[in-house]
């Protein structure tokens, strides 16, 4: 069957793409408003833009209201977040993240977290998250700020944690690194079983 998008309506569309594109990895985005509060939110459009220099990319669907997320207004005012990738053990509580708390609500202390102080940031990450990015704003462009329209953010990466369990001889274990992902709907995998495919070579 062949879906038109130019005739789809928005909530098929994104069906579709959520259920199709997946899984996805999961940006559990620390930032912080002006009061200081520190606000808690999962992205699961996510992925690496560029390795040299470093920039990580997420986007926000907008909400029926067309508003931006705490998230992006604190972006925006401050330019600073920590990029936390979410472990099983933590998937509940990026659950209960995912909730519409009001911006002077922490979501991480409502989700029972703990916060991990960095030296470069003025923003924690998630105690126990198994790798946190910190990130700098780099550029923000809106699609369309219509409702199931979407704003894609770019963020320098300025230093990358990583518990030390997860690393031998100073590199991240991919085969130790089990992270959630989403699927659709409200449907989740943690990347278990792995499995391996050497990438090929063409003889000469």
């Amino acid at each position: 069957m062949l879906f038109d998008t130019a005739t789809l309506p928005a909530s098929d569309c994104y069906q579709l793409l959520t259920h199709a594109v997946s899984p996805r990895p999961i940006a559990w985005i620390c930032t912080r408003n002006a009061d200081h509060v520190i606000n808690l939110a999962p992205f699961s459009f996510f992925t690496v833009a560029s390795i040299a220099p470093p920039v990580l990319l997420f986007s926000q669907v907008n909400p029926r209201d067309g508003q931006l997320k705490d998230t992006l207004r604190n972006l925006r005012a401050h330019g600073e977040c920590v990029v936390n990738v979410v472990s099983p053990v933590q998937a509940a509580a990026m659950n209960q993240s995912c909730a519409p708390y009001p911006p002077h609500i922490s979501e991480l202390a409502e989700a029972g977290l703990q916060a991990a102080a960095n030296p470069m940031l003025s923003v924690p990450g998630v105690a126990g998250a198994p790798v946190r990015f910190l990130c700098r704003l780099r550029d923000m462009q809106v699609i369309n700020p219509q409702p199931m329209g979407g704003t894609i953010v770019l963020l320098d990466i300025v230093g990358i944690e990583v518990e030390d369990a997860l690393l031998a001889d100073g590199k991240l274990q991919a085969d130790l690194l089990q992270l959630v992902g989403k699927l659709g709907g409200d449907h989740y995998c943690d990347g278990s079983p792995h499995f391996s495919l050497t990438r090929p070579t063409l003889g000469r």
